[in-house]
């Protein structure tokens, strides 16, 4: 059937503002709509510039964001949130302090916890303003509906899916990414790439968003060098930043596949950063779906910088921007690699979109051929 014939729908922020020095329009957006009492939801580093937001009155910050939140993160958070009766929540950072964030606008005073929300559509509602200001170019988590917890029970990652966590605003300004290190603009490059690439070969993949797919794509192949290289090029940061922004759009309608779910396992059970844990991963899911989708595997590797080898191809360009590609090298064990795919297979809400069927033995292979 042509994608052409398949019904699809699009959220996205009732506002977005992209561009360079546009950070204080958050507090002119804020003061707009009468807000007094924001509360930040932030990693240290960003917690330490919140003034660039131009916020009204005495911000609450939650400043202790993790690179991979768990429920005890969000658990601290909520209770900062009870304590400061925020009015809006701003997320301000990668993309586990958006998620965060949003989940801090919707759980407060709700009568829900984060066990009841798991899963699509599952949000009683949301009485606070929700901002998003990204300050890497990776998640696109600023345009999106979803939120990731990690279980430290279980090891898993928890989804939340809600258009009541869709941003009121979202301030995209790249250069708020000018001192990310070369390795997480790297990382966080490639993870955007991932998006854009998983959600163009989907199962689920469609005309209305391949466009942004496959421009999202064409964007990190051509900036994440040069940012990597240079972290002051503004072009560049610009160009990323569009390119993440590019791949929020791509989750909600399609999401992600095979490559987000094996790369999951890298971030719960080793707290290897997502969007490293994604670059990881990526050379290997691309080549084992290119005999799948042989033509748009082709405009992946175009962008990327040419060649025919899906698996070398990939793999080049992320060790041409200094990311070490072996899972060894960043903690795992082979030992370890039969539990991961278990984990692995089981998230079925992304496996079942990718574009050829992977197994559990399949998962297994990649892990090894990785390792």
């Amino acid at each position: 059937m042509s994608g052409l014939l398949t019904s699809i729908a699009i959220e996205r922020p009732a506002e977005i503002k992209f561009g360079p020095g546009l950070a204080p329009e958050v507090g002119a957006f804020a003061r707009a709509r009468g807000y007094v009492r924001p509360l930040v939801v932030s990693d240290p580093f960003n917690a330490g510039r919140v003034e660039v937001l131009g916020l009204p009155g005495n911000p609450a910050v939650f400043g202790t964001v993790r690179p991979e939140p768990d429920i005890p993160n969000l658990d601290a958070l909520l209770a900062l949130a009870k304590e400061s009766e925020p009015d809006v929540v701003i997320g301000f950072g990668g993309g586990s302090a958006m998620d965060l964030a949003k989940l801090a606008a919707v759980l407060p005073r709700s009568g829900q916890s984060i066990h009841d929300v798991v899963g699509p559509e599952k949000v009683a509602g949301r009485r606070l303003g929700l901002i998003q200001v990204p300050t890497t170019s990776g998640t696109g988590s600023e345009a999106g509906t979803r939120a990731l917890v990690t279980d430290p029970a279980t090891q898993n990652k928890l989804a939340v899916q809600s258009r009541h966590m869709l941003a009121d605003l979202a301030v995209v300004d790249p250069d708020l990414t000018l001192t990310v290190p070369p390795a997480v603009t790297a990382a966080t490059g490639v993870d955007a790439m991932a998006h854009c690439t998983e959600a163009y070969t989907s199962r689920k993949a469609h005309p209305l968003i391949d466009l942004y797919a496959l421009e999202g794509i064409r964007l990190v192949g051509r900036y994440l060098p040069r940012a990597v290289r240079d972290g002051g090029d503004q072009e560049a940061r610009a160009g990323l930043a569009l390119a993440s922004l590019y791949g929020g759009f791509c989750l909600g309608p399609v999401n992600t596949t095979a490559g987000h779910a094996v790369a999951y396992p890298l971030g719960t059970r080793h707290h290897i950063p997502h969007g490293l844990a994604c670059a990881l991963i990526f050379p290997h899911t691309l080549a084992f779906n290119a005999s799948s989708v042989p033509e748009k595997t082709g405009h992946v590797l175009e962008a990327l910088g040419g060649g025919s080898d899906a698996l070398e191809g990939a793999r080049a360009f992320c060790a041409g921007l200094g990311i070490d590609m072996r899972l060894s090298a960043h903690g795992v064990k082979d030992s370890d690699l039969d539990t991961m795919a278990t984990d692995a297979h089981a998230i079925r809400r992304l496996l079942d979109n990718n574009p050829r069927d992977m197994s559990r033995d399949d998962i297994l292979a990649l892990y090894r051929a990785a390792l």
